[in-house]
């Protein structure tokens, strides 16, 4: 997430107009009296103390002992969507230009980059006005190398003009040249907007050739010390969308399996250039989900 630029408020603002019925429109609804069924056997019908109208008593054997309670439907907790992959059927289709190769194994499996795990750091928000930075903390809710699907929360803390640390939900790519490689095909970045990103990371210039010359559908990343990723912000947790800020943009992610630092660049063409992110692992391991499907609660 970064700064809103001005011109873009307008076209992410979203109004919900909710407007009460006007009274004297409502047309009230008669309800349809049924016959009332015939007593049941040992039943007594005994007058009433007005209007001579019978009232119906039960036997104690027919009567229920919450009959004159209502009842209570039970709301289910509220869920955060995320997407749920079944190991059953084929992954979901690649980002355009990239080709699901079923030869290529998943990048290594790393401890530190596992549900639960935690983060900290900042995200440099600085622009040609002023230098800004903001603390941040991330926590991964859901990982699952074999598809290249991870998520996660973002809590962006001494944000301007927030009353309460701003927090995020994002979902993210694993570059594996199985699921994703390293050309994104979508949110408005070009493949010299990747190359120019990836190649902000030191681990990735040995890399650099091979991409080049067939896209890297051939790089083995399975034994790399660093594992390639995409995140990208789905929505606002805790608050509106008209909070100033922007998460219309997506990060270019690259992590250490050695100790768990993770760097990152935010690419919006909206916004400023190269906000770098940095990150590194607190250590504190939460309760989180490592299956194939799952879901948050």
């Amino acid at each position: 997430m970064t700064h809103r630029q001005a011109g873009t408020a307008a076209a992410e603002r979203c109004t919900i107009d909710l407007r009460l019925p006007n009274p004297s429109r409502l047309v009230a609804r008669r309800r349809r009296r049924l016959p009332s069924p015939p007593p049941a056997a040992g039943a007594d019908l005994h007058p009433a103390s007005r209007g001579g109208a019978g009232v119906l008593l039960l036997p104690p054997h027919h009567r229920s002992p919450t009959s004159n309670q209502p009842r209570r439907r039970r709301r289910p907790p509220p869920r955060m969507p995320v997407r749920v992959v079944d190991t059953a059927t084929p992954s979901s289709q690649p980002s355009s230009g990239q080709d699901a190769n079923a030869g290529h194994p998943s990048p290594p499996s790393c401890s530190l980059l596992s549900a639960g795990r935690c983060y900290a750091g900042t995200q440099n928000v600085s622009n040609i006005q002023k230098e800004e930075a903001w603390k941040v903390n991330v926590r991964i809710h859901g990982c699952d190398l074999e598809q290249g699907y991870l998520c996660g929360t973002m809590e962006a803390l001494n944000v301007p003009l927030a009353d309460t640390p701003v927090v995020t939900f994002w979902e993210g790519e694993i570059v594996d040249a199985k699921n994703y490689t390293f050309f994104t095909g979508k949110w408005e970045a070009s493949p010299e907007d990747d190359i120019r990103h990836w190649s902000k990371f030191p681990s990735f210039t040995p890399l650099l050739s091979q991409i080049e010359t067939d896209g890297g559908k051939s790089v083995d990343l399975s034994n790399y010390a660093y594992i390639f990723m995409r995140w990208k912000e789905q929505y606002f947790v805790n608050v509106g969308v008209d909070c100033g800020l922007t998460i219309a943009g997506f990060y270019y992610v690259c992590f250490s399996c050695s100790d768990g630092s993770i760097s990152g660049y935010y690419y919006d063409p909206n916004s400023s250039p190269f906000q770098k992110l940095e990150l590194k692992c607190t250590n504190e391991k939460d309760s989180g989900f490592t299956f194939s499907s799952y879901e948050l609660q």
